[in-house]
Formats: C-alpha cells, structure tokens, sequence
C-alpha cells in the first residue's frame, strides 16, 4: 500500500529533527512512539485518518488504549509529547489550522522520588572499582568512568558525547552538551582529574576517533557498554542491581544540596532549564532527614 498522509507526516517530521541536529536518543524515542500512534490509527485494509481529521478526542481514544495496556503515566506523557510536537510541526507547515493534542490534558506524574545511594555508599562503591584486581579490559577507563559521572552530575548521553577538545585538563572544566544541544561548563575535582590522567595516558583509539570515553575497538563508548560496565561492577562489589549511571547524577545532586550546595547553582550544574526540576532533590533530602529524626528523637 502506498504511504498515508499521516505516515509521510511523520517521515518529515523526523526528517526535520534531524536536520535541526536532533540527538539519536531523541530520534529513537520520537520514531517508537509517532510509529505506535500511527499503528494504533492503521486497521487492517484501511488508511490512517489524515492529520486534518484528528481531534482532541481522538488522541484521548489513543490514550485510553494505553493506559488499558498498562503503559505508565510518565511513558503516556512522553508519547503525547512527541504527538503534539509532530502536530505542532504541521501546524508551522500549514498543513493543519490547530494542534489538536494541545487541547488533551496531560497525565499526571506519579510523585516518585529517585532512588539515592548515601554519600558512604557511593565513595564506597567507587574505591572498590579503584582496588579491583580481577582482569578487565580497561580498568582506566572504567574508573574514569565512575569518577566522572559522580564527580561531574553529567548524564550518560553527555559523558559519552565528550570529545578531547572539551577537556580543559589545566583548570579542570568540561564543555558539556546536554538536552537540546545546550552547552555549559561543568568543574571536575582532584580524584576525576587523577582517574582521567591515568585512563588518558594508556587510551587507544581507533584512526581518527575523538571521542573520551571508549570501547574495546577504539571507538566511542555506547550507551548500552556504559550500562553494563555500571552494572557488571554494581551486582559483583555492592550486590545492587538497581545502580545505573543516572543514580549517579541523582547522588551527586543530592550530596550536594545535603552539605549546603545553592539549589541554583545546583541546577546550572546539571543543566536543567527548570528549578521545578532541580527542586526534587530537596524533596530527598527532606525524606532523610526524617528518616534520622524517626531512628533518633525519643518522641518520633
């Protein structure tokens, strides 16, 4: 059958994310999810509606579906963001007079809080993938790596995307490019800087590859490598499966605000273009401290 509207509708808007540099974490997520609407609206024989016959309650119909196949509130509302953005980029074409997933109310989050290894836990973790001894293919690197995402806040994409030239080895900066292709410059301490040296000094890259982090053929570290790096060391030293490299930055946010960090500059850190963002960590800090008081006042 020939291509419908709708699908040719998504074909360019991806095609458009992708000429505005668009990161392929953001590709994926937006291709999987446009795909399962447009499959949704594809019965058997028959073509999709075109993109002018959509209404708000349409895409609440589509909604309903997937809560009925128990899709989670914070993956519906991924999937209706990336519906309003495809029909926001008709509506800028001129294809559509309105968007019509802007009339749909958004889901509600679930107030989940980040799961936070303590301070003692943390170090403690990263001292034993120092101390290591068992054979590795690159032990350097896999400390850096730990050092790096703990001592930096940075998310997974933007320690992987790092390249040479934004390392400033002298004064201890990284230009770091996080959602958006937003840049900013993040500091780095005394044990990242020593674990850095150490992984640059035995790295082997591939002809021509710039990259920071990388695999066993010189190439840049995957996202799926870096994953099972964290959790091959996270199930042999701590017997935590549930450690990724994002608990990681959530530690390293909230051991910050615990010892007096401003929640500003914790939030130019981590590069969240919203305080309501940054503001969750306090939230963690609170459920600790009242944690402590339950264990320790007589009156609890």
């Amino acid at each position: 059958m020939p291509a419908s509207a709708l699908e040719l509708a998504i074909d360019n808007f991806l095609a458009e994310l992708a000429r505005q540099n668009a990161s392929p974490h953001t590709l994926r997520a937006y291709g999987a999810d446009l795909r399962q609407f447009l499959a949704y609206f594809s019965p058997p024989q028959l073509p999709p509606p075109d993109p002018a016959e959509f209404d708000a309650w349409k895409i609440r119909e589509w909604m309903a579906w997937l809560f009925e196949q128990e899709v989670g509130a914070l993956s519906v509302r991924r999937k209706l963001a990336a519906v309003r953005a495809l029909f926001r980029h008709l509506v800028r074409q001129g294809r559509i007079p309105l968007n019509p997933a802007r009339l749909v109310r958004t889901p509600k989050a679930p107030k989940k809080l980040p799961a936070v290894p303590t301070a003692e836990q943390t170090n403690a973790l990263i001292d034993q993938v120092a101390a290591d001894q068992r054979e590795r293919p690159c032990p350097e690197r896999d400390l850096a790596l730990f050092e790096l995402l703990y001592g930096c806040g940075l998310r997974i994409s933007e320690l992987l995307g790092l390249n040479l030239e934004d390392i400033d080895r002298h004064d201890r900066w990284l230009r770091v490019r996080g959602k958006g292709r937003k840049e900013r410059l993040v500091p780095y301490g005394g044990k990242a800087a020593a674990a850095l040296e150490r992984y640059l000094a035995v790295r082997q890259p591939a002809a021509g590859e710039r990259a920071l982090m990388l695999n066993f053929r010189g190439r840049r570290l995957t996202a799926r490598g870096a994953h099972w790096i964290i959790r091959r060391y996270a199930l042999a030293l701590a017997g935590d499966p549930s450690l990724h490299p994002h608990s990681f930055r959530h530690a390293y946010a909230t051991h910050l605000l615990a010892d007096g960090a401003d929640l500003r500059a914790i939030q130019e850190l981590l590069g969240h273009a919203r305080l309501a963002t940054t503001q969750k960590y306090t939230q963690v800090t609170l459920q600790d401290l009242m944690a402590v008081y339950d264990r320790a006042h007589p009156k609890a």
